[in-house]
């Protein structure tokens, strides 16, 4: 269980983050719902330790205390792909499978067959539309098994196909035991996936379900 406690993320005179006192499970998905600026994506980069509350306190129960240990199993996914552009799909993947210590060649089969990639992996990445590179850049996160995922807006880009794997791949992560928050405007993808919500509006939580 990570659990936020009076949580505030201020950047100067800017309040992203209010009071925020919340409770994420695992072997759950987490939906963050709420208009633009309503500090969704500032909540899953507190979570992630990208950002450091102003104040408040969060605990990572079982992942550890320091940013490294949590990180160390972090899979993120956020409006930068964090893929090399020169780099093939496939590559890309493996080296974030090498980086993670997992076998490059497993991990690449695994993500083709999940996110349906064989067809373009083998071309460099910055020749790819939108849907492709967020399709590779939820396989390069998903490579070492994370315990934890944050998706900022995972379905972008994503056709009605993609978007029914991502679904399947959710659910099989959290079989497995993961904590999955992700932060969407799809009303419907989140009613799919969604086995708690927890929605901000100008840095508030207004409802947590």
């Amino acid at each position: 269980m990570i659990s936020l406690y009076g949580v505030t993320k201020t950047y100067g005179p800017v309040r992203a983050l209010v009071n925020v006192t919340c409770t994420l499970a695992p072997s759950a998905i987490t939906v963050l719902r709420g208009p633009n600026g309503s500090g969704k994506s500032t909540l899953l980069a507190v979570v992630g330790t990208m950002a450091r509350p102003t104040a408040g306190r969060l605990d990572h129960g079982e992942l550890g205390r320091s940013r490294r240990d949590v990180r160390s199993t972090l899979g993120w996914v956020g409006h930068d792909s964090l893929c090399y552009p020169d780099l093939t799909g496939r590559q890309n993947i493996e080296l974030a499978a090498t980086l993670h210590g997992c076998s490059p060649d497993q991990a690449f089969i695994r993500a083709a067959e999940r996110f349906d990639l064989t067809a373009f992996a083998n071309r460099a990445f910055r020749t790819y539309s939108r849907g492709q590179r967020q399709r590779v850049a939820l396989a390069r996160a998903l490579v070492h098994s994370p315990r934890l995922l944050l998706l900022d807006e995972p379905t972008t880009g994503l056709d009605a196909g993609a978007c029914e794997r991502l679904v399947r791949v959710l659910h099989e992560e959290t079989a497995r035991g993961a904590t999955v928050v992700l932060s969407t405007h799809d009303s419907v993808f989140a009613s799919e996936v969604a086995n708690a919500i927890v929605a901000l509006d100008r840095g508030r939580v207004v409802t947590a379900a």
